[in-house]
């Protein structure tokens, strides 16, 4: 018979009231935690489903938007993957200063230098550290005199060389072929290294040949070549000169001019691209454009900076464009060291949140610019005149097409000045440009959307357009 406390073991190996209690309630615990496992794992499945579906379907940005209307107005959310590190979704302006300029020493690429490497090598769009200074003042210098140059320096000769390539067509579409690769093994990352088919690294190989030809036809790395001086300014290859000038080796000025043609040729044409579909499909926006390019330029065909910087609505359509739609819509960074994030933490959102090394940050120009309780109640419409009212004047980090902090976009104006030079011909070239008949007529953001490195329409941006009475053209 046992004897004692009846809240301990009895003798004869009989279990006590509190040993029973306790074994009941480690059952408990562990089928509790095994059923928040479940729902974990069954819920980033539904979730790796839902967001490959999208994807795949053309609308993987409005998925995530549709996610973050929950967020209101913390304007912050988190996700813990299955696999692989902890994802901070930051919402809040004062979350994306921190990132890409507060604390900007805070956060690196993480394992994007591998993730570009087969098309970019070792570009200012992988490069950290004392490369990517390096890298950044040699391309600072150019762009900075490039605002000096006469509008029709836009077209380089690198580019039109791609051009004069397209008529096989193989450059081009190797080009693109490569960019999905790269958009397909940043969104694996950091399993990028599953993304690696033959086809990919085919496409890859034809563009760095391209690019290899080119320099060695130019004789861009021969001794006695490199222009400099007053001749160097009226060439038309002034830009590329310049950086083979400060290029140690034919890899390392390759590199260079893919990282620059990317910028320059994909995110450039995606801005005139969303412009004149947005246009097309708010004709009163167009003729208010078409009246104040006219009253400013008269019958001149070639506009300058200081006439393209007295078209303020223009600049207001323009800003909108890139408000909804931005060039490079999704990004993150992975902190370097454990770090804070100054919003979006505690039960109201107010309190900090603690950042770990090796976790990451995304952020989205696209989903913040939808945000209501930044942008207003239309803030999903395309409403141009929001940038003339002053209400915006203040708006800081929740507009950043061009990013900000110490890696703002070099290039950004001249890819302003680009897309707007571009706009005014065009409304000077065709007295009609207006939605072909039968064309649909999406609200803003509905539309079927292609995401690689950067950020186009599924279906493109049809037009039909007239130059006069008796020429009409669809493009």
């Amino acid at each position: 018979m046992a004897t004692g406390n009846p809240w301990s073991k009895g003798l004869g190996g009989h279990e006590s009231i509190a040993g029973g209690l306790l074994r009941h309630l480690a059952v408990v615990v562990v089928s509790i935690a095994a059923i928040r496992l479940l729902y974990t794992i069954v819920k980033s499945v539904h979730g790796y489903r839902e967001l490959w579906e999208s994807n795949a379907d053309g609308r993987l940005l409005a998925f995530l938007c549709s996610i973050a209307k929950d967020y209101e107005p913390g304007n912050n959310l988190y996700q813990y993957l299955l696999i692989g590190p902890r994802a901070y979704h930051i919402l809040h302006p004062k979350n994306v200063e921190a990132l890409l300029s507060t604390n900007f020493r805070d956060y690196g690429f993480g394992c994007r230098p591998a993730v570009f490497a087969p098309l970019l090598g070792n570009g200012i769009f992988a490069q950290e550290g004392a490369a990517w200074k390096h890298s950044r003042e040699l391309l600072r210098k150019q762009f900075t005199r490039a605002q000096y140059q006469n509008l029709r320096h836009f077209t380089s000769t690198l580019r039109a060389g791609v051009d004069q390539a397209a008529e096989n067509r193989e450059f081009a579409e190797s080009f693109n072929v490569a960019q999905e690769g790269l958009a397909k093994r940043f969104r694996l990352a950091p399993f990028h290294f599953f993304y690696n088919s033959a086809s990919f690294h085919k496409a890859c190989r034809i563009v760095h040949r391209f690019v290899e030809r080119y320099i060695r036809e130019q004789g861009l790395m021969e001794n006695g070549q490199l222009l400099h001086g007053e001749k160097a300014v009226d060439s038309a290859s002034w830009f590329i000169r310049q950086v083979a000038a400060e290029s140690a080796t034919e890899t390392d000025l390759r590199d260079q001019l893919l990282n620059v043609l990317l910028a320059g040729r994909d995110t450039t044409a995606c801005c005139l691209s969303w412009t004149f579909r947005l246009l097309v499909r708010h004709p009163q926006a167009l003729e208010r454009l078409r009246r104040e390019v006219k009253s400013v330029m008269g019958d001149l065909s070639s506009p300058t900076r200081e006439q393209i910087r007295r078209t303020p609505f223009l600049g207001c359509v323009v800003n909108e464009s890139l408000r909804l739609y931005p060039p490079v819509p999704l990004n993150n960074r992975e902190a370097v060291k454990t770090t804070i994030l100054p919003t979006g933490g505690g039960p109201d959102g107010s309190s900090p949140i603690l950042v770990r090394k090796g976790e990451l940050v995304v952020f989205s120009q696209y989903v913040n610019s939808r945000r209501k309780n930044i942008f207003g109640a239309d803030a999903d419409e395309f409403q141009r005149e929001r940038w003339e009212t002053g209400e915006l004047d203040k708006i800081g980090w929740a507009y950043f097409p061009f990013i900000g902090g110490p890696r703002q976009c070099l290039g950004e104006d001249f890819v302003l000045m680009e897309v707007s030079y571009t706009t005014v011909r065009l409304l000077q070239q065709y007295r009609t440009i207006e939605l072909p008949e039968g064309e649909p007529n999406e609200p803003v953001g509905t539309e079927r959307q292609k995401l690689t490195l950067v950020f186009s329409s599924a279906d493109g941006c049809r037009v039909t357009v007239r130059r006069g009475r008796q020429s009409e053209a669809e493009g």
